[in-house]
């Protein structure tokens, strides 16, 4: 039994081995942006996220102010 043990830990091992090179392998094959590039879409993406979220801040005051005149 013990032996089994070790033999299976070590083909355990040896897959992480062969699974941790091949992520090496596949990151260098990765197109990162650049400084410049990673900044303007960081820009781009909290303008969108700013944007959205006061148009649903609006929407939200324009509903409450609806439905406040129906209640009434």
């Amino acid at each position: 039994m013990g032996a089994n043990t070790k033999s299976s830990n070590l083909k355990g091992v040896k897959k992480v081995n062969k699974h941790l090179k091949d992520v090496k392998v596949e990151m260098k094959k990765v197109h990162w942006p650049t400084r410049q590039q990673l900044l303007v879409f960081t820009l781009i993406v909290l303008f969108s996220v700013f944007t959205i979220g006061v148009f649903f801040w609006l929407l939200d005051i324009g509903f409450t102010a609806l439905l406040q005149l129906i209640i009434t």
